[in-house]
């Protein structure tokens, strides 16, 4: 009875441990996966501070480089606005002296007559031009303009020839001889093509200049534009060495056998040379303020720059 008892005892005791190992390894194995779920999301978390630390580095990065950017942007733009304020005060400092070195006592009259050369030019002769160059190819207006041109030979050629430009007037006498010959009459141009002979443009207003005549008071001549008097002076002269400028003293000398003639052949000397340069008048113009004053300054820079060259 007693062994019986014990042994119950026994089974009892075995049971209750068991229940108890039981229930300790379920209690214990959720707090384990706990562990394992919190160092995974700890993980997880780090990874994410991580990366936010990388984009709060990026732009901070990016921001010092565009403020840095900006700045340069900023000293460009300064710079350039100097720059331009400069160039704008020498721009009109230029004109300025301009208007006080141009004698221009006939200025109502010459504003009169660039308005009404300007709108010849625009209502007459460039719709001209244009009608002229569509029907006409191009290449038989080139082969005009370099005929036209060698005909007037004896402008360069003499007035080169008194300003002692021995050089000068030398190439202009191998231009025209080869132009004359090889060039067919001067259609052509292989003086320059081919020999790499170089014009050199000179008339008597800029022989006169050469030898310190000055250029006196500014005139818009009609038709022809802007001169002044010396230059008038100039056109007379060249007009009796010109064989396509009718005089009656030396017609036998000149192509066209009266005025109306002559005119004609200007007419179509101008018309041909404004069809191969269409855009060039609106272009030169299409900064001008006041195109008188614009213009009368561009000529008379020119013509300076001319003589002294």
């Amino acid at each position: 009875m007693r062994f019986t008892l014990s042994l119950l005892l026994g089974l009892l005791i075995v049971l209750a441990g068991c229940t108890t190992r039981s229930t300790l390894s379920s209690q214990l194995l959720p707090s384990t996966k706990n562990i394992k779920a919190q160092n995974k999301s700890s993980k997880i978390e780090t990874k994410k501070d991580k990366e936010n630390i990388d984009e709060i580095d990026n732009f901070e990065y990016e921001f010092a480089e565009k403020k840095d950017k900006d700045i340069d942007d900023l000293e460009d733009e300064f710079k350039d606005k100097e720059k331009s304020d400069e160039l704008e005060g020498e721009f009109e400092d230029e004109f300025e002296d301009s208007d006080k070195h141009v004698f221009d006592p006939l200025n109502r009259y010459n504003k009169i007559m660039t308005s009404l050369n300007d709108k010849i030019f625009i209502y007459a002769l460039n719709p001209i031009a244009e009608g002229y160059s569509y029907v006409i190819p191009e290449v038989v207006r080139e082969s005009l303009a370099n005929f036209i041109y060698n005909l007037q030979f004896p402008i360069r050629f003499s007035n080169n020839l008194l300003q002692g430009k021995i050089r000068n007037s030398s190439d202009e006498l191998k231009r025209f001889i080869v132009n004359s010959t090889i060039g067919l009459a001067g259609l052509m141009n292989p003086a320059h093509s081919y020999f790499d002979i170089s014009s050199h443009n000179e008339d008597f207003g800029q022989t006169l200049g050469h030898y310190g005549v000055g250029s006196g008071f500014h005139v818009v001549l009609p038709f022809l534009g802007p001169s002044n008097v010396r230059d008038i002076l100039g056109l007379m002269a060249d007009g009796y060495i010109s064989p396509l400028l009718y005089q009656k003293d030396l017609r036998k000398y000149k192509i066209p056998e009266n005025y109306g003639q002559a005119i004609g052949l200007y007419g179509i000397e101008v018309i041909n040379k404004t069809s191969l340069h269409l855009d060039a008048y609106e272009i030169l113009k299409k900064d001008a303020i006041d195109l008188y004053p614009f213009l009368r300054d561009f000529y008379e820079t020119k013509r300076k720059s001319d003589i002294k060259k």
